[in-house]
């Protein structure tokens, strides 16, 4: 997958620079050749293995420099210069926002999956914006309701600012998560279930018809077939390649 010049002027300075070594050997790759390795992988989900020769750096290149980022926190850091960027141009709009999860099967000996209906896997957790503009991302295990995971995701923020308003579906009617968020001057939108007293109405419950929202910037991210299905065994590296898919959405909407 290659970057346009104008996405590469985004995230280029956001990267590490490496310090200068006198250790003899081969000369460090570029590291927009090598991204662009790491983000075919990320959108083909194809494996290490099959990462073409002829147009991207060696696969062991490739993936050792995804995990020297990963392991100094690259991706979370590059996400946060993102949304200050997004707030200096006044792209956010905190005035709601919208939080769902998604499944992704894991394969392989994964960490941090559970077996659900739809099998065993790991739950993406998402809350966007008002214009579905991704605010916070994180990966868990499967089994637990999202309703026990909306604190979770809060703190997962790009940045750190809450939003006025948080809207779910039905999975988020709880009495407990809205006193829970109140105390941290947000107001949670769910519909009642249908066992559940009514307590949410009229126009508030009306911004629930956005949600659509949400559901658009989950398809963008599984999109990304390695986000789609997780072949990752550790965690840490799968939530690394939903940071990544994060970071390309960001990039293209600041980047025009």
């Amino acid at each position: 997958m290659r970057l346009t010049d104008e996405q590469w002027a985004v995230i280029q300075p956001l990267l590490p620079h490496p310090t200068k070594t006198t250790r003899r050997g081969r000369p460090r790759r570029d590291d927009r050749e090598v991204l662009e390795g790491i983000l075919w992988i990320l959108r083909t989900g194809a494996q290490w293995s099959e990462l073409p020769r002829a147009e991207y750096p060696p696969k062991s290149t490739s993936h050792e420099r995804f995990q020297e980022w990963n392991e100094q926190a690259v991706f979370p850091l590059i996400l946060a210069a993102l949304y200050e960027q997004l707030e200096d141009q006044e792209l956010l709009d905190l005035r709601e926002a919208f939080i769902d999860g998604t499944f992704s099967p894991a394969k392989k000996g994964a960490t941090k999956f559970g077996p659900t209906k739809k099998g065993k896997g790991s739950k993406i957790m998402i809350m966007v914006d008002a214009n579905g503009i991704p605010l916070a991302v994180q990966v868990c295990s499967a089994r637990p309701a999202e309703v026990t995971l909306v604190q979770e995701t809060l703190e997962a923020s790009f940045g750190l600012d809450f939003p006025k308003r948080l809207i779910g579906d039905k999975a988020y009617d709880s009495d407990g998560l809205d006193e829970e968020l109140r105390h941290l001057g947000i107001e949670m939108i769910a519909p009642n279930r249908r066992n559940r007293r009514k307590t949410q109405d009229g126009r508030p419950l009306r911004r629930h018809k956005r949600r659509w929202k949400v559901e658009r910037t989950i398809a963008w991210l599984q999109s990304f077939r390695r986000v789609r299905t997780r072949d990752e065994v550790k965690a840490v590296n799968f939530l690394a390649m939903v940071q990544l898919a994060c970071i390309l959405i960001l990039v293209r909407i600041i980047s025009g």
